[in-house]
């Protein structure tokens, strides 16, 4: 037992030994290591001040970048609650800007569509007035275009509802239909002569009037025939022939809308007419004298002209009823409507004149509006031979014989005119038109007046006057 135990002590005081030894080796072990830890913090110095120095030669972040990687860290530091918080307030702000602008949108469409309502109601009572005619510019003779085809002097003429096409008629008896845009001629109805009446599919004889439907499908044609003529707006193929008048037709227009047809001629009668059934309605009676101009809107309604006679007259189908109206010293030789209760009219003593169907004498008249020609003590005033009317504004405009086609502006309800400009035309302007959008104005224009042959102006060109109308840029 002493032995094993002596040899078991042995082995201990060894270990313990042993033990001394790997302690003394740990002590320099731990010192080297220290060295080691001191060294590598000395040499994490230096590269820090290395760092410093070439970062305070650099150039400095950004804010951006630096409030990008804040961010970066505040969101990498955010706990998961925390992160779905944010992403609940984001979706939330996002919602509320889109209904906000969505309510802004309905606001505005919701304006819109008062606005147009508002604008369809007084439409429909005649008391729609858009004032735009101060928006308009003074156009320059450069952009022009005369469109010639007709070998006599330009009568008539309508514009198609969607402003593409230009129909015009002459004293040749030929009709033919224009390309606004190109300025090309895309069919001609020709003119036939004197006693072909039977085999000529045409105008024998001078058309005087033309009307188109609001839809563009008919095209109706007048002449001192006695004959009406309706054509296929879309081939100017001929469909059909009216006849009744007892003398030359000498104006003619569609109600707005429909496929009635009014008519008006020398023999001082109106007529109406149904183009689709191809069928006669009835006959009023009233002017004392050649009606010598004829217009309608949408209302079961027509407004003539009635020359020598002096008077103007609102024809109420429905009622069977007429309206006369005096205010002319002259023969009213030109009428256009503005709106279902207001009008235009030129007379031959140079005057024009502004109505409203509830007064029976003008609202406004301006005197010698053209100016007057001939000697020193004989001066006369140069006839108003066409007027028209960019419909539902105050803008109108008015055609002599004395070079010139001047546009005016209607006071507010339409109780003065006053001058805007002057537009150069050589001629007789015999017809006038504003394109539906009031894009351009279009004359027709001749060497003679449309209704006889009292004087002639050699350097006149017979055709149609396409004439850019230019707006300023807050023009609507």
């Amino acid at each position: 037992k002493y032995f094993n135990s002596f040899f078991r002590t042995g082995e201990s005081t060894e270990s313990c030994g042993g033990a001394d030894l790997s302690l003394k080796e740990r002590e320099e072990k731990s010192q080297g290591d220290g060295d080691a830890k001191i060294k590598g913090t000395l040499r994490k110095l230096k590269s820090r001040r290395l760092n410093e120095e070439i970062s305070s030669d650099s150039e400095t972040e950004s804010p951006q970048v630096s409030k990008k990687k804040d961010v970066e860290e505040e969101r990498f530091d955010e706990t998961a609650q925390e992160k779905k918080l944010r992403l609940a307030k984001l979706y939330l702000d996002q919602l509320r800007e889109e209904e906000e602008k969505a309510a802004e949108d309905k606001s505005y469409e919701a304006a819109v569509i008062a606005g147009r309502l508002q604008e369809e109601v007084l439409e429909q009572k005649g008391k729609l007035q858009r004032f735009v005619a101060r928006n308009y510019l003074v156009p320059d003779p450069v952009d022009f275009r005369l469109l010639r085809g007709h070998k006599l002097p330009v009568t008539c003429l309508v514009i198609s509802p969607d402003d593409k096409f230009i129909f015009s008629a002459s004293k040749d008896c030929s009709i033919i239909k224009w390309d606004v845009m190109s300025g090309q001629k895309l069919h001609t109805v020709p003119g036939g002569r004197k006693g072909t009446e039977d085999r000529h599919v045409g105008h024998t004889a001078h058309i005087l009037c033309m009307a188109i439907s609001s839809d563009g499908k008919y095209l109706a044609t007048g002449d001192m025939n006695k004959l009406i003529m309706i054509w296929d707006g879309a081939t100017c193929k001929h469909l059909q022939k009216l006849t009744g008048h007892r003398d030359a037709i000498s104006g003619l227009s569609f109600r707005k809308g429909t496929h009635d047809l009014y008519s008006a001629s020398k023999d001082r009668a109106i007529k109406v007419w149904n183009v689709d059934e191809n069928a006669y309605v009835e006959t009023l009676f009233g002017h004392q004298d050649a009606i010598t101009g004829l217009d309608s809107l949408g209302r079961e309604r027509c407004v003539t002209a009635g020359g020598r006679d002096g008077t103007v007259r609102v024809w109420k189908i429905a009622e069977e009823s007429q309206l006369v109206f005096h205010g002319h010293e002259g023969s009213i030789d030109c009428i256009q409507l503005i709106n279902e209760e207001h009008m235009i009219t030129g007379a031959d003593d140079g005057s024009l004149a502004l109505w409203s169907v509830n007064k029976k004498k003008p609202l406004c008249t301006v005197k010698q509006v053209h100016g007057v020609h001939g000697d020193s003590g004989l001066e006369q005033p140069h006839w108003i031979c066409a007027v028209a009317a960019l419909h539902n504004t105050d803008l109108v405009a008015s055609g002599s014989h004395d070079s010139q086609v001047r546009l005016w502006q209607c006071g507010d309800g339409y109780r003065n005119l006053q001058a805007l400009f002057s537009i150069p035309v050589v001629g007789f302007v015999n017809s006038l038109k504003f394109s539906n959008s009031g894009n351009f104005l279009v004359a027709g224009v001749g060497q003679e007046h449309r209704l006889g042959r009292w004087w002639r102006i050699k350097e006149a060109k017979n055709g149609i006057y396409i004439i850019p109308l230019k707006k300023q840029d807050s023009g609507k």
